[in-house]
């Protein structure tokens, strides 16, 4: 439904080659006055001009003529913006098409679920299965309508889909001790090598960190470990399937943060293997820095669908199953309908609801006033649960 062809895509995209824009770090705000230039100087300060030609514009085909000899392809991401995610389609799309044997690493998945990947991929599993399997709207929760076209293209056309990123209660556990307090055990599980040595990638987390004013000062050595086993143990995911399959071109979507500047992902894989990348980044909200990446891309803005909505706050059940309603949202279709707290929804139109993941699974290509049939186990204080049925209109 939400599938684009590369072409229809092209006319909204523009790139800019980092090249094009001098060897200098665009300022990302007034330079003061150096000496020699001082008032009263007869010399005048540099503002640091860049010159853009725009004559030099190009469009999508040219880049991937540009960047199709690329053994890995790191396109960056903002995670909920949906242009982003179409360009991400027609880089894959284009190389296909010029030939390259692929291969599509993800951030978005974990590790541990790479056989429920690899089964949808292979026809073996339906969308609805492959969701539940790899836990997406447990460890991942972005609209999975972002990402949906991507898998489709690859499960048609039988391109493997890496999962890169550590299982999350891994990670979760470095963010509570850090990576000297793991046990023997768990440091099994991370990378053997992790690289602290550029001062760049620490002065830029620990910037990152200080816009989190409520966390503690003495968390940031922590915060630092997560973001470098983050990196590091993509990378070594990356590196180890480009050992196992040379003859595979690997692009890698992930979060712009872990490709920009290539100090995430990028110089940790070609630390390991040293292979021809190119990283590829939205320009539309950044200075427009060289150094940054090898190529800006400049689309329009668009938006998916509204998503129709139950307005409910839910825990998935314990023991008993379900998903149980914690609370409302301020305009919910669920309370004008009748349910209260407490209700365990057990069923949405066909879709029967044994955890949270089968509620968004039930929505998915549900839209605001559509109604929907909602089925609930209600307790009462004597006797067994009562089943009730309400028509919800979705918001």
């Amino acid at each position: 439904m939400w599938y684009f062809r590369l072409s229809a895509f092209v006319v909204t995209a523009m790139l800019v080659s980092g090249a094009c824009a001098g060897p200098e770090s665009a300022p990302p705000h007034a330079t003061p006055v150096q000496s020699g230039a001082q008032a009263g100087s007869t010399q005048a300060p540099d503002p640091g001009t860049r010159v853009l030609d725009l004559a030099a514009l190009s469009d999508m085909s040219d880049l991937l003529d540009r960047i199709a000899d690329r053994r890995v392809v790191f396109v960056g991401e903002s995670h909920d913006r949906y242009e982003d995610h179409l360009n991400q389609l027609a880089v894959i799309e284009g190389l296909h098409a010029r030939g390259k044997s692929l291969a599509i690493g993800m951030e978005f998945f974990q590790q541990p679920y790479q056989a429920a990947i690899d089964a949808y991929v292979a026809g073996e599993i339906d969308e609805a299965e492959f969701l539940r399997r790899t836990e997406y709207f447990d460890r991942w929760r972005f609209d999975y309508r972002l990402y949906r076209p991507i898998l489709r293209f690859a499960r048609e056309h039988g391109i493997p889909v890496i999962a890169l990123n550590l299982e999350a209660e891994l990670t979760r556990r470095v963010g509570e001790v850090g990576i000297a307090g793991l046990t023997e055990a768990e440091r099994a599980h991370i990378p053997a090598e992790i690289d602290r040595t550029d001062p760049t990638y620490r002065e830029r987390i620990e910037a990152v960190f200080a816009m989190h004013p409520t966390e503690r000062k003495q968390d940031v050595e922590n915060f630092l470990d997560v973001q470098l086993l983050w990196d590091e143990g993509m990378a070594e995911r990356a590196a180890a399937y480009l050992k196992a399959n040379p003859e595979h071109t690997l692009i890698v979507l992930a979060g712009s943060g872990h490709v920009e500047y290539g100090q995430g992902i990028p110089s940790r894989l070609t630390r390991r293997l040293d292979v021809p990348t190119v990283t590829i980044l939205n320009g539309t909200q950044r200075s427009m820095d060289p150094a940054a990446a090898d190529f800006f891309l400049y689309p329009q803005e668009l938006a998916l669908p509204a998503s129709g909505l139950l307005g409910v706050m839910l825990e998935s059940g314990i023991d008993k199953g379900g998903a149980r309603v914690q609370g409302f949202a301020e305009s919910s279709g669920a309370k004008e309908a009748g349910m209260q707290e407490g209700d365990r929804i057990v069923q949405i139109g066909d879709q029967p609801v044994s955890a949270y993941a089968d509620v968004r699974i039930a929505l998915l290509d549900k839209g605001p006033g559509e109604k929907m049939p909602v089925e609930v186990l209600r307790e009462r204080k004597l006797g067994a649960d009562e089943r009730l049925s309400f028509q919800v209109e979705l918001r």
